[in-house]
């Protein structure tokens, strides 16, 4: 049975009601508090994965410290990029293209950005290219976009489900595949 543990970063360093995106943020003042509380919800892991973005960076090297074990990095567990929004107040960006958004958060992209499907398909293939390593339980040091991304595909439900979720800094969810759904993998 494969175990993945997907953690959200830490408080990132940025001024509230900004939308930042795929902007590499470093971690707040209370990462080693939040960091702490995380490593404690964790079952010690075969190998951790993080984005590769300064936040969950810092969260998978303390993590692989702690832990003694690999670190390795994947661009496609980086949080949605939000195009031209990132770094602007989200009260700043038009009206018009946030009610745009909202009626179709899966397939809007912001201008120059990317779809909640677009990081649903990169973080797909992730997924599959995980199925084929031989470590049973990874931790993947991620962000609130693309463990959203993430879940869908590993409970069969529907992206559009997952969207609204509160994924809080910090966050521990752990998911066992018990290979019910692969069950030619495990024969």
């Amino acid at each position: 049975m494969k175990t993945l543990t997907l953690v959200r970063h830490t408080t990132p360093l940025v001024e509230r009601g900004i939308c930042y995106g795929q902007l590499d943020l470093d971690v707040a003042q209370n990462f080693s508090a939040e960091a702490g509380t995380a490593r404690n919800r964790i079952l010690p892991p075969d190998l951790i994965i993080a984005s590769p973005l300064l936040r969950t960076r810092k969260l998978g090297k303390f993590l692989a410290d702690e832990f003694g074990c690999e670190l390795r990095h994947d661009a496609r567990l980086m949080e949605m990029h939000f195009g031209d929004w990132e770094g602007r107040a989200w009260n700043d960006i038009a009206r018009a293209e946030i009610e745009a958004w909202s009626a179709d958060v899966q397939n809007f992209a912001p201008p120059n950005g990317e779809s909640a499907q677009h990081v649903m398909l990169r973080v797909q293939a992730m997924l599959q290219d995980l199925a084929l390593l031989p470590q049973q339980n990874i931790v993947l040091v991620a962000h609130g976009g693309s463990i959203r991304a993430v879940l869908p595909q590993l409970a069969d439900i529907p992206l559009a489900h997952t969207l609204g979720w509160q994924i809080d800094y910090g966050a521990v969810i752990v998911v066992r595949d018990d290979c019910a759904r692969q069950a030619e993998a495990c024969r």
